[in-house]
């Protein structure tokens, strides 16, 4: 588990920053112009605050779950475990909710599809993900251990019922209820463009929107393959009482491909979005010419010290 963790930790930080890096880059590092750039970017954002914490878990699964970092890094760490569960399903439910609107209504949706209505969209999907997770910042704490160590986890009051309470809830409420609309916000899609039939003057267009929605198809798809296994085994934990060997792996598999997740959307958009990977190339590429231009500079150097310590020995 460490060493899926590390590997997960170094692609997504990796992955993530690249993304935020060249979205930035593409709006002259003043804040983004392009609603669709703006839900990017803030799926990458709360995937990359989930990574930076992955450490402090790594650190605890080679300690045999031993935490040192105290209660307030305990409660921090948990909860941005937690958010980022609850906040990249409710911005991938606005994402889709906004390509709805983008393809099914086109013209009366331009007039509130701005770039300050979606800051304003993702600051309350913030705002509702933090309120979200309240049981987590009220009981993520310390436990305790026989033998005077402690552990970094939830501690529910009443486990026998509260547990059962708190999965169903974090089931519904992170994973059906979006599930439900967004797979029904992408049906209305698909069967729109299959009935329109676009003017020739508005194919690029239409295009273009085709494009955009494959891609956003494809992170919901992602995200929901990867935290389904999860989901459903937590619901089975409830009415298992001693779990197997075999439950245990396959809840740990579960749980690797969940946090999988947050490392995957930067690949998504590298395969299937023709227009990140040119702005991915012109990003990378002045720097690619500096390094260049550096690299014939000190080869340069080393021509000319070459010749002066021949005419030296001459």
């Amino acid at each position: 588990m460490p060493s899926v963790f590390g590997i997960i930790c170094l692609l997504g930080t990796a992955g993530n920053s690249v993304v935020i890096f060249t979205v930035v880059k593409k709006s002259k590092f003043h804040w983004c112009h392009n609603v669709t750039d703006i839900f990017i970017i803030n799926l990458s954002v709360v995937d990359l605050l989930f990574l930076l914490g992955m450490p402090f878990m790594i650190h605890q699964l080679l300690g045999n779950g031993i935490w040192h970092f105290g209660e307030t890094m305990c409660t921090l760490i948990t909860a941005m475990d937690a958010n980022s569960q609850f906040t990249s399903t409710y911005i991938l439910t606005a994402m889709s909710i906004d390509r709805y609107l983008a393809t099914v209504h086109p013209i009366s949706s331009s007039r509130f599809r701005k770039p300050f209505v979606a800051t304003l969209v993702i600051c309350l999907l913030w705002i509702l993900s933090f309120i979200s997770i309240t049981p987590v910042w009220l009981y993520a704490r310390l436990i305790p251990f026989p033998d005077g160590t402690v552990g970094c986890g939830i501690r529910l009051p009443h486990p026998e019922t509260d547990l059962y309470w708190f999965t169903l809830y974090q089931f519904f409420l992170a994973f059906t209820l979006p599930f439900v609309v967004i797979a029904a916000a992408y049906a209305r899609i698909l069967q729109h463009m299959k009935s329109s039939v676009a003017p020739t003057t508005q194919r690029s267009v239409q295009l273009r929107l085709k494009r955009v929605t494959r891609t956003a198809i494809a992170i919901c798809l992602v995200f929901f393959t990867c935290w389904s296994p999860y989901h459903l085994l937590q619901l089975i934990q409830l009415s298992i009482s001693r779990p197997t060997l075999t439950f245990y792996y396959t809840y740990n598999a579960a749980i690797s491909l969940g946090y999988a997740n947050s490392c995957l959307n930067p690949f998504v958009y590298i395969m299937l979005c023709d227009t990140f990977r040119q702005r991915l190339v012109l990003s990378v590429k002045p720097v690619a010419q500096e390094l260049g231009v550096l690299v014939r500079a000190q080869l340069l150097d080393g021509d000319r010290t070459h010749y002066l310590a021949g005419m030296y020995k001459l």
